[in-house]
């Protein structure tokens, strides 16, 4: 998938979920930030970060935040580019159907996937939480997240292959594991899936300025001993932590 349009900037702060506060050419800007997570790791001041110019000239903020380097890496951290990803992957894939969301019990799950010899749910999670070259999700407590593992289990035992992605919106990782530190609830319940026959898959990207593109499968682990240091990031004052 690509952006138009790229400026560069750099963060100075995040007085809330959906702005934050952008040095770009010359100018402070308010920018919308296309992903309500707390992303501590990734937004902290002085980042170099990837703006999207807004193409409706009448919208408050002129700008969406799109991407951030953390060191030389570049993180993409749009919450709505992970199902366009795996979309324009599954489109090169032999499937002989590909249908965005499919509702199944109490969800609506993200893909509904055929083969000549499958019926396939998916689920999509976009990762961009990273330490020390592992790809952890969730950043924060996901009862949502729990709920769709709990609907591709009753699937797999419904007779539908059931599968979750997790698209890692950067690349040079070694592995992929659920957060058990983050939400423990969601690291037994994908554990649990997993054991049932749900298919759990990790896939890096490659992120290039206004570029973002699956570029292959890692591994995947459950990991409970993944140390954090001081990665999950400093608080801000004045700032949504």
């Amino acid at each position: 998938m690509e952006y138009s349009d790229i400026h560069y900037g750099t963060f100075l702060s995040r007085p809330n979920r959906f702005t934050a506060h952008v040095l770009t050419e010359g100018r402070n800007v308010v920018c919308h930030v296309k992903n309500t997570g707390r992303c501590r790791e990734l937004l902290v001041p002085g980042a170099r970060v990837l703006l999207e110019a807004a193409r409706n000239a009448e919208r408050k903020t002129g700008y969406d935040l799109v991407s951030v380097y953390k060191g030389e890496r570049l993180v993409n951290m749009d919450s709505q580019a992970p199902n366009r990803i795996f979309r324009e992957w599954a489109e090169k894939q032999p499937y002989t159907l590909v249908k965005p969301e499919f509702s199944f019990g109490d969800s609506r799950l993200d893909f509904y996937l055929e083969t000549q010899t499958k019926k396939i749910l998916a689920e999509i999670k976009g990762v961009t939480l990273e330490i020390n070259d592992v790809a952890l999700f969730p950043d924060a407590p996901t009862e949502r997240g729990v709920k769709h593992l709990r609907e591709l289990r009753k699937a797999a035992a419904c007779g539908f292959s059931a599968e979750v992605y997790f698209i890692v919106q950067m690349r040079g990782i070694k592995y992929f594991t659920p957060s058990f530190r983050h939400h423990s609830e969601f690291f037994l319940e994908l554990e649990a899936a997993a054991k049932e026959g749900v298919g759990v898959y990790a896939m890096e990207c490659d992120v290039e300025p206004g570029r973002v593109e699956a570029s292959g499968f890692v591994p995947v682990r459950f990991d409970r001993d993944i140390s954090f240091g001081c990665e999950a990031g400093p608080s801000r004052q004045g700032g949504w932590i």
